[in-house]
């Protein structure tokens, strides 16, 4: 248990008195105390909910409101018994009876029945509708906010600290004003309970007056005002609740200074000013209304407007002198460079045209896109994609679109926004018309059609795709192009961090005692520019520190990683079920090629004759076509020893080569070669 404060012993005497009143009978002084502190509270309740700035700054309102009631419940209970008993609830609620009602029981009961019908009628009875409808739609408005906290955060907007802010914000709000809803309850029933406490008091008050002897008329007189004082001095501190919840319910965000954006927004207009006062003092001049008063009042009016005018100009004029000394001095002042210095790490820049894709309130779902982007590649490759910056940029053409690597721009595209991209998959034989383009990821050939065309093309057997999905797929191979050189040290110490909480033991292993970050780091990489997934960590790092002890040579590392990973190597590239085709490698240029090794101390490299190289890669570059011709993906597969050599040796010619070796390939997969690499 924590340490008890002061403030909670206030909350407990608080309620403790409530109940207390309820049961024991209290004198006429305390009462008289503790009807002011009810009063006093409803003021400073009121004023607060005023001049906060934030409706989170009451996130506990609907509890207070609950608190008050019950005191205030409490307070009538304790003025109730003591009317009924002694005939003297008090000097407070006397005066309210006397005073407010001018000591005349008509006018107390009307003025009364006027409070109570103003508090239930007019103001709970709106505070009530708008809790509810703002509760409703705080609630429907959430996933939409979630969805836009993270397209910010996946454009570098704001970071994981704001964005976690955020969520806490939006789980606030809608608990609060889920909350409100209910707790206007509260402020109705204390209006009905109210009125009918007051109505019982009267009855009661009659009655008590008869049998002690009173005649009927004195007896009526007596308790109907006391019992009219007991229920303003009770109904007017709930009439300022009331007031507080519908200030609170209405409120907009950040008006803490409530009086002047009040006053600034209702008489800020010169316009509206100078046309009321005209209308107020012709009624006074042309009809018989107090000439005095109405022409005294349109003068004031205009007045008003003309010094509004005033203040608005001469705000005008102050604003621009500040802004243009802003900017002499933004100029006078030294450059900070250092901000030019950071480089993003992926960019999408693209032309005007292209703005509606990425803009929310139009309807653009690109920065969704974004989000599922860096998802699947988690999922898929098992590291995190950094932040991808999303920028206009009028330099290009308005359909254009550029991607660009740590500044560099590495791949364009173009679209149409208002056609789709229809690919034919190679077996559809009748033509559409359309403008002949080009698919940017895989560069194939494509159609851009209308939206009328959409339908029958898919009919037809097209693959027909929308300008959004071209960007996001386009976006997603350069990532995945690219992930390896995206992959920093200091991504890698998260993701040893992430496995140093569930498995300790082998990062410690590990991790700094056989291999450096920067070590662990290149083998990722070496994985990741593959195409192999990282995501089995664990299994990652327990072959490292098998066989780091022997070796730190990164290359040799990757491989054996690669031999533990043959689950995932084979699922990845020879389908289940299946007979794959493959080519395989002579074992002669296996053994040349190992013979022209050469270990280093900066590592291992290929010292082939240039002509030698060339005659290699020309028979590489025949055996993949009849893999091309049919249709199959180019996959070569050579002896553990050899396949990283190999893999350098051609990775600058052949793009989209896998090199598997034997070791890598589960015992279940069913290959097929139809062609071996000879020179």
């Amino acid at each position: 248990m924590g340490k008890l404060k002061v403030a909670d012993f206030g909350v407990a005497i608080y309620i403790l008195a409530a109940f207390i009143m309820l049961i024991v009978p209290i004198p006429s002084w305390l009462l008289d105390m503790l009807l002011a502190v009810n009063i006093s509270i409803a003021f400073l309740i009121m004023f607060v909910c005023m001049f906060a700035k934030e409706v989170l700054e009451m996130s506990n309102f609907p509890t207070i409101l609950l608190f008050t009631t019950v005191f205030r419940i409490s307070l009538n209970v304790s003025s109730t018994r003591l009317i009924l008993t002694t005939g003297n609830p008090g000097n407070v609620v006397r005066i309210f009876g006397s005073f407010v009602g001018s000591g005349n029981l008509v006018v107390g009961v009307i003025v009364f029945i006027i409070l109570v019908l103003i508090q239930f009628i007019v103001i709970n009875k709106g505070s009530e509708r708008v809790a509810e409808v703002t509760a409703r739609f705080t609630l429907d408005a959430m996933p939409g906010k979630q969805m836009a906290i993270d397209a910010d955060l996946n454009t570098g907007a704001i970071n994981d600290e704001q964005a976690k802010e955020r969520r806490e914000k939006i789980q606030k709000e809608a608990a609060f004003f889920g909350s409100m809803d209910g707790a206007v309850k509260y402020v109705k029933g204390d209006a009905i309970s109210g009125l009918i406490i007051t109505v019982i008091n009267v009855v009661g008050g009659i009655v008590m007056g008869m049998q002690r002897g009173e005649e009927i008329n004195a007896a009526l007189q007596t308790y109907t005002i006391l019992t009219i004082g007991d229920g303003l001095v009770s109904q007017i501190p709930s009439l300022l609740i009331s007031l507080s919840t519908g200030i609170l319910v209405t409120k907009e965000s950040g008006s803490a200074d409530f009086g002047n954006v009040l006053i600034g927004q209702l008489f800020g207009i010169p316009k509206a000013l100078y046309m009321v006062g005209a209308i107020i003092a012709f009624l006074g001049i042309a009809t018989p209304l107090n000439p005095v008063i109405f022409v005294v009042l349109g003068a004031a009016f205009i007045l008003a407007g003309r010094m509004m005018q005033t203040s608005i100009e001469t705000g005008n004029i102050e604003q621009e002198t500040e802004t243009e000394e802003q900017e002499a001095q933004e100029i006078r002042q030294p450059e900070n460079v250092t901000s030019l210095l950071q480089v993003d790490p992926i960019e999408l820049e693209f032309g005007y045209g292209i703005i509606p894709l990425a803009n929310v309130s139009q309807g653009g779902d690109l920065l969704d896109r974004v989000v599922m982007i860096r998802r699947q590649i988690a999922l898929e490759l098992g590291t995190v994609v950094p932040i991808i910056r999303l920028r206009d940029n009028i330099q290009l053409n308005p359909n254009q679109y550029i991607i660009k690597i740590k500044g560099i721009q590495v791949s364009e595209g173009e679209i149409l926004f208002d056609h789709y991209m229809a690919m034919n998959p190679g077996y559809v034989e009748e033509e559409i018309t359309g403008i002949p383009t080009f698919e940017p990821s895989f560069h194939l050939p494509a159609t851009w059609i209308t939206e009328g065309q959409r339908e029958r093309a898919e009919s037809l057997g097209y693959t027909v795709v929308d300008p959004p999905s071209i960007i996001a797929t386009h976006l997603t191979e350069v990532i995945r192009q690219h992930i390896a050189e995206l992959l920093t040290r200091q991504d890698v110490q998260g993701l040893v961090n992430n496995l140093k909480e569930s498995n300790p033991s082998v990062v410690e292993e590990l991790y700094p005692k056989l291999l450096s970050l920067g070590e662990i780091q290149k083998i990722l990489q070496n994985l990741l520019k593959e195409g192999i997934s990282i995501r089995d960590l664990l299994t990652i790092f327990e072959t490292l520190a098998d066989y780091a002890p022997t070796t730190r040579d990164t290359d040799i590392l990757t491989e054996y990683v690669r031999q533990a990973l043959k689950r995932s190597v084979s699922s990845k590239f020879f389908p289940q079920n299946e007979t794959t085709s493959v080519v395989t490698l002579d074992p002669k240029i296996e053994q040349e090629i190992m013979a022209s090794v050469k270990q280093t101390e900066q590592g291992a490299y290929l010292t082939l004759d240039p002509d030698r190289s060339k005659a290699i890669l020309d028979a590489t570059g025949n055996e993949l076509k009849k893999l091309e011709n049919l249709g199959k993906a180019q996959i070569i597969v050579t002896s553990p020893i050899v396949r990283m050599y190999f893999k350098r040796l051609t990775e600058e010619y052949f793009k989209d080569l896998v090199v598997v070796s034997y070791n890598e390939i589960e015992s279940n997969v069913e290959l097929q070669s139809v062609g071996m690499v000879t020179a």
